[in-house]
């Protein structure tokens, strides 16, 4: 695991602390009385929080009165959640967190003197406050993405298209960078449904909503605007190669295969870009690429309109 270059500042919330009477910072040399006592403390502290962060940047400067340490690096990969405070060491330990069988994330400990096993046993007892707290902000964490993201495509939904789009907006006034917008609609989508039954529509979504992911930069965001309409949000993007992307995703989903009970379904989108002018507000701009989607399907479907 790579090693972090500077310490990353954590900025705690002192009001909870200090109702649990922790308010008062030790000095750097103090030491608790014992391994439980700051078992005791770390049991109440670790639970003012729900961020993964603050929790383990408070484990991080808290444990350190008992076991001094240089850098603390914690990964959890399904929640896409890394974490590195403190500066580099020569030795570590590793520790893969469970409860239950629960998997809640890799941690290491370094720093450039080696653990003596008095110091491995206080850090392993130290853990366990740790578990309870980590446990809950990763099932916080899940629950708030969850609440972000479309349960069938697993595209952002429209509430986190309403919140990023406000904020990539600002964004590109900011820093004087193009911003464009895709929508996407299946064609005849209607006809999937009634033909071959809604679960085959679902399955449809789904694919288009994969195609999508696997044209697109890591940085675009893809969210499910109606029932089988996509938003694509291209950051950093001319209205020239919006289209070419556009024309990319039109080509992807026109050649994927789809098919349901055997039979093989034929598929085609139609997509409207508009980009963002200056003093453009979000709902103009979703306005105007709804306004191309619209020229798009009656012109023929199967292409992409821009707009004016």
């Amino acid at each position: 695991m790579k090693s972090p270059s500077q310490t990353n500042a954590i900025d705690f919330d002192s009001a909870k602390l200090q109702r649990l009477g922790f308010g008062q910072q030790p000095a750097p040399l103090e030491r608790p009385i014992s391994l439980a006592q700051l078992r005791q403390q770390l049991s109440l502290q670790l639970q003012t929080s729900l961020e993964p962060q603050r929790i383990l940047g408070l484990f991080f400067r808290e444990i350190q009165k008992l076991v001094p340490l240089d850098a603390l690096s914690y990964q959890h990969t399904s929640s896409d959640l890394r974490l590195e405070l403190g500066l580099r060491g020569r030795h570590s330990i590793s520790y893969s967190l469970s409860h239950e069988g629960e998997h809640l994330g890799e941690l290491v400990f370094r720093r450039n003197q080696r653990f003596s096993e008095k110091e491995q046993g206080n850090l392993e007892s130290l853990l366990s406050a740790l578990l309870y707290p980590m446990r809950n902000a990763l099932l916080y964490r899940a629950a708030t993405q969850s609440a972000l993201r479309d349960p069938l495509t697993s595209t952002g939904n429209r509430i986190a298209m309403d919140q990023t789009l406000q904020r990539e907006i600002d964004m590109s006034r900011r820093h004087l960078q193009p911003l464009s917008l895709l929508m996407l609609d299946i064609d005849h989508f209607k006809h999937i449904n009634d033909n071959h039954g809604h679960s085959a529509g679902d399955d449809v979504l789904k694919a288009v909503a994969a195609s999508i992911k696997n044209q697109l930069r890591n940085v675009d965001m893809v969210f499910r605007f109606g029932g089988e309409e996509f938003l694509i949000l291209l950051s950093n993007t001319s209205r020239e190669a919006a289209a070419m992307v556009g024309e990319r995703l039109r080509f992807a989903a026109q050649t994927e295969e789809y098919s349901a009970d055997g039979q093989s379904i034929g598929l085609t989108v139609s997509l409207g870009c508009s980009t963002l002018l200056p003093g453009e507000s979000a709902e103009s701009l979703l306005r105007r690429a709804d306004s191309a989607l619209y020229v798009a399907k009656r012109e023929g479907r199967n292409r992409l309109a821009m707009a004016g």
